[in-house]
């Protein structure tokens, strides 16, 4: 039987290093899938899961247990992800142009056939793909992670308003524009 996360932060609380493992494993993919959608770099999303990580033994004390364990951890990579991308806001630029024009394919969101990808439909897909991801980068911010959230990590709009701290008819008005917004950003992109 799983441990609760009551009994799961307990144990952290009192320095149980198992507790620590057991937390990784369960909750490392959650970490990092949300880093990834947010930044897009997979190596930079493994350092800031690790991070996240670490906040997460430094400061356990402070879980006031008022929302899940799972919520607490997307709130904290969340904020981790965007301090990253503000940050890094030159170095992720650079980096989407290399990825565009052919440099780095290890971090798009297509995955291809190795033997096909100079194929036109792939270059397509990838230059398609490239549209989304830079329109959905340049949502305002909450609505690029409400959006995110949604439609990359599949919580539902109440799990989102728990993360986000805000009223579900918020992460909805949210959503409403985010969708909006690139519905209009994609529009003026195939228009031209």
């Amino acid at each position: 039987m799983r441990t609760t996360d009551a009994e799961l932060i307990q144990r952290l609380i009192n320095s149980d290093g198992s507790a620590f493992r057991e937390l990784v494993e369960l909750y490392q993919s959650l970490v990092f899938r949300t880093c990834y959608n947010l930044i897009r770099h997979s190596e930079d999303a493994e350092d800031i899961a690790q991070d996240v990580f670490i906040e997460v033994f430094e400061s356990v004390h402070q879980f006031r247990n008022e929302s899940k364990l799972s919520t607490w951890l997307y709130r904290i990579a969340i904020n981790k992800s965007l301090n990253h991308i503000r940050k890094n806001k030159w170095k992720t630029m650079v980096r989407s142009l290399e990825q565009f024009f052919g440099g780095d394919k290890t971090n798009n969101l297509d995955v291809e056939d190795k033997n096909s990808h100079n194929s036109p439909e792939t270059i397509d897909y990838r230059e398609r793909s490239q549209v989304l991801q830079n329109a959905v980068n340049s949502l305002p911010e909450n609505q690029r992670i409400a959006f995110t959230l949604n439609k990359f990590d599949e919580l539902s709009y109440q799990e989102i308003a728990e993360v986000m701290e805000l009223s579900l008819s918020s992460v909805e008005s949210l959503i409403h524009r985010a969708k909006l917004n690139l519905q209009k950003k994609l529009i003026n992109y195939y228009k031209n």
